[in-house]
């Protein structure tokens, strides 16, 4: 049976109609069941689940409540630092690191009285994956355990998406929630850059790195944007902007808002299939019937951001790993190892060029959403490929379309639209103006809604 929604959830504890001990227990089952299976889960914190779970019971029965998140059980991707328990980024380089503090956001979500199951699969260091040649296998998509489920959020979307979790943090840099969700079926939300804390997540790329959630619904998002949002004085990178009340207008629809779509983005693609293209129509004349304006705009061309987005990607990560391919190259799996090589190759003048780009495109973006409340466009060009497809293939076959928002720093919303004649999920990318969370989140509910997502089963 699927757990019941984070809200739901907080209902029938706060009437006594069930316990953090019981859905905690029922999370675990779930994990014992389908884990062995999928390999979500790299480190099972069974024993703090459970303590956290007999304290949200006792705080709540005696009138403490902390939230919308008290007593409900999450999980953690595998770079998010937790103190007492170990943080390997899935590398061999971190198998038995473990920190002193928390993240920020674990620190966050134990306030508001979170209950943690455990560290989550993902690509090594954020970027090398799928990846047979590490510690840990990688997860695999409970849609169909012979295709990928993406990255680098990989064990946070499978865990959602298989009934274990409602709710696991991931982070993006290049569209590692919003991939997952869309090849595993689940929301997955990139907030604006600053939106959230990345203190104490291993970075990838510091100037395109985001935290964010995936979940089963977008209400299930929009709660728990509202406990872990907010400005961060010890992050260089946090805004000090005013956090939006997430739930109020969730439920409003779209009636009157204008929405443009960059079709020039996918539908000329090569890689593009025609039930992707299906997918989009589908869910920009609901949004039309619904009430809202939505009509095609032009941005830069795709591959502008992407060259952008991975010069300064490929750059930051190799200056943050140069010590360890120094003196410890052995000791990286070879998908992570040839990835961030490619960063020693970028020059200086490389880098500038691309900061000038970026100011450039989001200018660009910006002024599109000058006239139009948001944006819709695909997540990816095709559903999640097999592991066992050449990598060329699989890179030509379901190219992302991620990248260009964590160049712009942009919310992105990857909401589930439907499913192909195969079985495996469509995602599509509702795209905001800076820090209008509240209203990207409200579009994804409108998506939601109207494409009948919502009704649709976990595949187990």
């Amino acid at each position: 049976m699927e757990q019941p929604s984070i809200a739901e959830a907080g209902r029938l504890l706060r009437a006594g109609q069930t316990t953090s001990e019981a859905l905690t227990r029922a999370a675990l089952a779930q994990i014992a069941r389908h884990d062995p299976a999928l390999n979500a889960f790299i480190t099972l914190t069974e024993s703090r689940a459970l303590a956290d779970a007999r304290r949200a019971d006792a705080e709540l029965k005696a009138g403490t409540d902390r939230g919308p998140l008290h007593g409900i059980p999450y999980a953690l991707k595998d770079i998010y630092d937790t103190a007492g328990i170990r943080t390997t980024c899935h590398s061999k380089l971190r198998v038995d690191v473990v920190p002193e503090a928390d993240s920020a956001v674990a620190a966050q979500l134990a306030q508001a009285g979170g209950v943690l199951l455990g560290k989550l699969a993902t690509h090594e260091f954020a970027i090398g994956g799928p990846s047979f040649d590490l510690p840990f296998p990688p997860a695999r998509n409970p849609w169909n355990r012979d295709h990928v489920p993406s990255g680098s959020s990989s064990g946070s979307a499978v865990a959602v998406a298989s009934g274990m979790v409602r709710m696991a943090m991931g982070s993006d840099t290049g569209g590692s929630i919003r991939a997952p969700a869309a090849y595993c079926g689940t929301v997955g939300l990139k907030p604006s850059y600053g939106r959230v804390s990345r203190r104490g997540v291993f970075p990838l790329s510091t100037t395109l790195d985001h935290c964010g959630p995936l979940t089963r619904s977008v209400e299930d998002a929009a709660i728990t944007l509202q406990v872990i949002a907010g400005h961060d004085p010890l992050d260089a990178a946090s805004a000090d902007v005013p956090v939006a009340d997430y739930l109020s207008g969730l439920q409003r629809g779209v009636a009157g808002l204008r929405i443009g779509i960059p079709r020039a983005f996918f539908a000329n693609a090569q890689a593009v299939t025609q039930e992707v293209l299906d997918g989009i129509d589908r869910t920009a004349n609901a949004l039309r019937d619904a009430g809202a304006t939505v009509e095609d705009v032009t941005l830069p061309d795709f591959s502008v951001f992407s060259a952008c987005g991975r010069v300064i990607m490929l750059s930051e990560a190799f200056a943050i790993h140069e010590a360890d391919m120094q003196s410890r190259p052995q000791d990286f799996g070879a998908v992570a190892f040839l990835r961030f090589i490619l960063g020693a190759t970028v020059t200086g003048a490389d880098v500038i060029q691309a900061l000038r780009l970026r100011r450039e495109l989001t200018d660009a973006v910006n002024a599109t959403l000058d006239r139009y409340d948001a944006l819709i466009t695909a997540s990816g060009l095709a559903p999640a490929p097999r592991f066992d497809a050449p990598a060329e293939a699989s890179a030509a076959a379901s190219p992302l379309q991620t990248i260009p928002f964590n160049v712009t720093g942009h919310p992105a919303l990857s909401v589930p639209v439907g499913l192909t004649a195969s079985g495996l999920p469509i995602g599509l990318q509702v795209v905001g103006r800076p820090f209008d969370e509240a209203t990207t989140l409200r579009i994804g509910r409108a998506v939601e809604r109207l494409t009948g997502w919502e009704d649709i089963a976990l595949p187990m």
